[in-house]
């Protein structure tokens, strides 16, 4: 693999493009798009379909059924969604390439981080700027260099930006599945990890909810005909976190109890929440029995308990396909000066959804940046052009075929 002058000319329309890539990309995050805060969803929405319109293709927002969760009070609730939106360029080229990326983040409409500013050092520490609204800058900087390379016509591409990536793409996973299947290698724009490597194998994931109900009654007058959903909760969770520890890889994080009332009530109803991260698919099963089991136990007289949620992000497995995908980033990152390493994250992402519907992907494309799901949350911004380069480039090697998509596609039945 070589530069030549086509290559060359695009990475020069992006070289002087830093103050549009981050000015942008500053400027989404001033809209406050958590996952639930739907009037700041709509308005980022409105904005990302007016940008994807200038790219060549046919735009569209794709309704989201609603995607259902466990109320505080143990009762299940309807989540609404804004429109997942998809651009399709030239879906019968030879070669076709699947980007994603979300436009929610992690910052409820309430939060007080609300907009980016330079800290000493010149990093941007901002709501969003590295994950991901950066990562979708670097994303479509990267396909407008691209639409000005020669061997454009060999490839085609299809983007989803979703917003409900940060509670687990429940209601985009159809089209993030239905998108995957019609791809031969697929591009995803989480940060980079730390030091800029991408992240390789990932673990699989599931969230749980364990609705507790027991029986009300006065803490005082009628102490003895209550049934504490609290304790039972209590010993509940006690059982799951024993499940560290027993089988390689699993880990079982207790993230919450909801439930309880005034003092001088025996409490009727409590929800137990939980994360389980797992290495394949084995020990999903090893573990999903190990909490039907616990569940099971906390069954008593006037005691019940239900378990909603499962596992929703598939383990990512570093196999051939990824290993000569990663080879070919690797090589091309080269040509950039830019030196391309990877490591295991335990982390879960649409990766995870795209290689489980069988395409093998890099799902962390990009800026380099840190500290995201917190008020640290930062990018360096001469990563935007660094990581909008490094993607326009392979996407000109895929279309070219110095990456050869149909092969690394095919390796994924290899293991």
């Amino acid at each position: 693999m070589k530069l030549d002058s086509s290559d060359s000319a695009i990475l020069d329309r992006l070289a002087s493009q830093e103050t549009e890539l981050v000015g942008r990309a500053i400027d989404w995050c001033a809209i406050g798009s958590g996952s639930r805060n739907l009037p700041g969803l709509e308005a980022q929405c409105a904005v990302f379909q007016g940008v994807l319109g200038d790219l060549p293709g046919q735009v569209e927002a794709l309704p989201l059924a609603d995607s259902h969760e466990v109320a505080a009070d143990g009762e299940l609730k309807a989540q609404r969604h804004t429109p997942a939106l998809r651009l399709t360029v030239r879906p019968d080229a030879p070669v076709q390439v699947v980007l994603t990326g979300h436009y929610d983040t992690v910052y409820p409409a309430e939060s007080g981080f609300t907009k980016v500013v330079t800290r000493a050092d010149g990093a941007l520490n901002g709501p969003g700027i590295a994950d991901m609204k950066g990562g979708i800058s670097v994303m479509l900087a990267a396909l407008a260099a691209f639409e000005h390379h020669p061997a454009r016509d060999s490839l085609g591409y299809r983007v989803l930006l979703s917003p409900d990536e940060e509670i687990g793409s429940l209601a985009s996973a159809p089209h993030l599945a239905e998108l995957a299947r019609g791809g031969h290698v697929g591009l995803t724009y989480e940060p980079a990890m730390a030091g800029g490597a991408l992240a390789a194998q990932r673990k699989g994931s599931g969230n749980f909810h364990v609705v507790v109900r027991g029986r009300a009654a006065h803490a005082g007058r009628d102490f003895d005909k209550g049934r504490n959903a609290i304790a039972a909760a209590a010993d509940l969770a006690t059982r799951l976190v024993a499940a560290n520890g027993q089988r390689e890889g699993v880990t079982l994080n207790v993230a919450r109890i909801d439930g309880g009332g005034p003092l001088n009530m025996v409490p009727d109803r409590a929800v137990v929440r939980f994360n389980i991260r797992l290495p394949d698919r084995e020990a999903g099963e090893w573990a999903l029995k190990f909490v039907q089991e616990a569940v099971a136990a906390t069954a008593a007289e006037g005691i019940e308990a239900e378990l909603h949620g499962g596992f929703t992000r598939p383990a990512k497995p570093f196999n051939a396909a990824q290993q000569q995908l990663f080879g070919a980033v690797k090589e091309a990152g080269a040509l950039l000066g830019q030196e391309i390493t990877w490591a295991s994250s335990g982390g879960v992402c649409e990766g995870n959804n795209l290689f489980a519907a069988g395409l093998p992907n890099v799902d962390t494309l990009g800026v380099r940046g840190g500290d995201i799901h917190s008020e640290a949350e930062h990018a360096w911004p001469e990563s935007f052009v660094e990581r909008a380069q490094l993607s326009a480039l392979i996407l000109a090697k895929l279309a070219t075929g110095d990456i050869p998509a149909a092969r690394i596609k095919a390796a994924m039945g290899q293991g």
